[in-house]
């Protein structure tokens, strides 16, 4: 029996925090809530190797530790961290356990340190693995999918010693003007929350603890303005924006991040109601809450005082902060009585419990690991999976053996930094990186001639290089135009002080998406634009795949575009992906994750908005360009209307089977994901949406194939939030709607009857 409890592996971890938080300083505890250094400021590379530096061995003895280390492997533009000075994979290992061991064998009470990375859509390391970006993976409406890539990308980071993931989960995209829609699984709750569990799950096969960010309705700022305002009521953030967070929670995610905006008149990391009263009390949350990147030095500004600033941040709820200057300054805060040591305490602990539930204290140093599948092949399955088919006129696509001769144009046909989305890493030279280009040329028949030209630049007018894309397009039998966004950061990207890109009017600099690069006009840029319609005049078919990481608004194509294809950022390998689904080798099988509007003039266009029967605008349509869940296939498929094991049912016994079948009346092989849906005819607690998703199902089906789709439906579906913003299953008429998309469904209709 040990005389130091704390490192007792076989005692309760309750016991071990109290034990060990007895033992501690004032002082100490204030190093276990901070993170204010950057990881890549803790060493640097030498041509021996690379060394701790004196800043790094100052911070751990200025508080006789440290709590987290924030993005020790992270490389970047903004961090200025690449290949000639940074971690690669064959040294990840190694520095970590340098600065472990230096954190455990040089202070008092020998507590590891957490290392936390950014896992946005994949490791952002020097040679981690790139997945596509988080809207794609919503378009694959495939958690198991998800769950695979997410256990191996934590297999990677667990391998070169990382302990948490920092990963985007709890955003929606109700604004497409909003830069970081591409961090978003899409814009509804259901299917935010089932891809938000999967994840959790994925990460925690490789014992890392995942960190959900942001907390809460960051999605929802006004006008799509980054770390704006919110203007959401309580109702519409229990309805729409809490739904992810719940299921990451009982999936067992270890923290959420406060997000940057405000709620209530309150920035998230400052309010109580959000951190302890919604997240603690009413959602039973016992994980951590971490700040996001000087989000508490903001607060100097409500507080007139940076001491004041780290007081309120602790006791609305916040643990553990990141690159601030006011939580290292919680003993002051003590001594002012500003804030108690025991709420300080609390916060302390959780941060100590998480280490003892990760076992550091017993393994501090970096694993061997087996990883479970092949991070990169995962990589291009996703992207295959979310290539989503919004139009294809006359049957264009897949492509045939008779199209020898195809233009491949646009400004993102051969560009991988601008097919990989923001908070990348530099990319190693050389690597087997895949364009839509690439792809074509590879899979086009040997006989085939495919030409290349850009035609325009990604942003601005410049209409210099289309005659030649004019030319090539001529004379072929196809026109692939790719077009869209980019997210690619340079070492001349101007960045704020917490990694968002500097971008305004007066200085585009080539990106159109990304965090701090919100759009006022959602179209396509003028170049762009005019390239697509002097290649259409030519008369020859064109097929538009669009790279972007956000919906650019669409006009009617019908008359200019014969096939359109949606791939996202789809990641380094993504252009075989495309190229895949070209040619018909696969199906497209992606479905909307958001809805496409026509104009930025019509939002919002989400498609679970309140059913107030609006009757549209007088100048243009008020409907989405194409429908939340929408995505055809290379064949055609009927359904038949929803039937239903019971019609009525009552509160205390909500449990019903709702079927539906669906066939295959084409020709060629289709994977459907067939969409369930909820609507409100009657009853309730609040005025309905006009319909809600709260199921799906994917079928695989052979021409001539029929088969039913069966959803089990319990209270979980049914429910909705209540006047005490509770869920629960009311009493009132519902339909329950079938269908390949929120635009094309048919219903049954339900009663809940009033329990006796």
């Amino acid at each position: 029996m040990t005389d130091q409890p704390y490192r007792d592996p076989t005692a309760p971890v309750a016991e071990r925090v109290r034990d060990l938080l007895g033992r501690m300083t004032l002082t100490e505890k204030v190093g276990q809530v901070n993170q204010r250094m950057y990881g890549w400021h803790a060493y640097e590379r030498t041509e021996s190797g690379h060394r701790l530096t004196d800043a790094f061995r100052a911070e751990v003895a200025a508080y006789g530790g440290m709590g987290a280390l924030y993005g020790l492997q992270r490389a970047d533009a903004w961090s200025g961290v690449g290949f000639a000075d940074g971690i690669t994979a064959a040294d990840g290992a190694r520095v970590a356990d340098a600065v472990q061991r230096h954190v455990v064998e040089h202070t008092r009470l020998g507590i590891p340190v957490l290392f936390v990375e950014e896992v946005p859509h994949g490791h952002q390391a020097l040679d981690g693995t790139v997945l596509p970006v988080n809207l794609a993976v919503g378009a694959t409406w495939d958690p198991g999918l998800h769950e695979a890539a997410a256990a191996a990308v934590g297999a990677e980071v667990r391998a070169r010693g990382g302990h948490v993931a920092l990963v985007s989960a709890l955003d929606l995209v109700r604004d497409p003007r909003w830069g970081r829609a591409e961090e978003c699984f899409g814009e509804d709750p259901y299917l935010a929350a089932r891809l938000t569990e999967a994840l959790v799950r994925g990460m925690r096969t490789a014992d890392v603890a995942v960190v959900l960010k942001h907390f809460a309705g960051q999605g929802a700022t006004v006008g799509g303005r980054n770390s704006a305002a919110t203007e959401l009521g309580a109702r519409e953030l229990h309805e729409i924006h809490l739904a992810a967070a719940r299921s990451g929670i009982r999936a067992g995610a270890a923290g959420v991040m406060a997000a940057y905006n405000e709620f209530d008149g309150l920035p998230c990391v400052a309010s109580r109601p959000l951190l302890t009263e919604l997240l603690r009390e009413r959602l039973e949350f016992d994980g951590i809450v971490m700040a996001d990147g000087g989000a508490i030095d903001r607060l100097v500004r409500l507080t007139g005082d940076p001491v004041a600033a780290g007081a309120l941040a602790l006791n609305a709820g916040c643990d553990l902060s990141l690159w601030d200057a006011c939580f290292p300054r919680l003993a002051e805060a003590v001594a002012q009585e500003l804030v108690t040591e025991r709420t300080l305490d609390t916060a302390v602990a959780r941060v100590l419990a998480l280490k003892f539930r990760l076992g550091l204290f017993e393994r501090p140093y970096a694993p061997a690991v087996v990883r479970p599948s092949d991070p990169r092949e995962l990589s291009e399955r996703v992207a295959r999976a979310s290539i989503t088919l919004l139009a294809n006129d006359g049957g264009v696509l897949p492509l045939t053996p008779s199209a020898r001769r195809i233009a491949v144009l646009g400004p993102n046909a051969d560009s991988i930094a601008q097919q990989i989305g923001d908070y990348t890493a530099p990319q190693r030279p050389g690597s087997h990186h895949v364009t839509v280009l690439d792809g074509i040329r590879s899979a086009a028949p040997p006989d085939a001639e495919v030409t290349y030209a850009p035609g325009c630049e990604l942003v601005g007018g410049d209409l210099s290089g289309v005659p030649e894309a004019v030319a090539l397009a001529a004379a072929a039998d196809i026109a692939v135009l790719v077009l869209g966004g980019s997210s690619a950061r340079s070492g001349d990207t101007a960045f704020d002080t917490n990694g968002a890109a500097v971008v305004s009017s007066a200085n585009p600099a080539g990106m159109t998406c990304g965090e701090g690069v919100d759009l006022a006009e959602l179209r396509l840029p003028d170049g762009q634009s005019a390239l697509l319609d002097a290649v259409a005049a030519t008369g020859v078919p064109v097929a538009v795949v669009l790279v972007q990481g956000r919906p650019h608004a669409l006009p009617d194509l019908s008359g200019t575009a014969a096939a359109v294809l949606s791939a996202w950022y789809p990641g380094p390998w993504g252009g075989r992906a495309v190229a895949d689904v070209l040619f018909g080798a696969a199906g497209p099988e992606g479905r909307l994750p958001v809805s496409v509007p026509g104009s930025a003039a019509q939002l919002p266009v989400f498609y679970n908005a309140k059913d107030h029967r609006y009757r549209g605008y007088a100048d243009q349509p008020a409907t989405a360009r194409y429908a939340f869940g929408h995505g055809l296939s290379y064949t055609t498929v009927a359904y038949a209307p929803p039937r239903l094991s019971r019609a009525r049912l009552t509160p205390d016994d909500p449990a019903l089977i709702c079927r539906v079948t669906v066939r295959n009346t084409g020709e060629r092989p289709v994977r459907e994901t067939v969409q369930l849906y909820v609507r409100r005819l009657s009853g309730g607690s609040s005025w309905p949406r006009i319909r809600e998703l709260r199921g799906f199902a994917r079928l695989d089906l052979r021409p001539g194939e029929e088969t039913d789709a069966v959803f089990a439906i319990d209270a979980d579906t049914l429910a909705s939030v209540t006047r005490d913003l509770g869920l629960a299953v009311e009493p009132g008429e519902l339909l329950l709607e079938t269908g390949p998309s929120s635009g094309e469904t048919q219903g049954a209709r339900l009663v809940i009857e009033p329990p006796s």
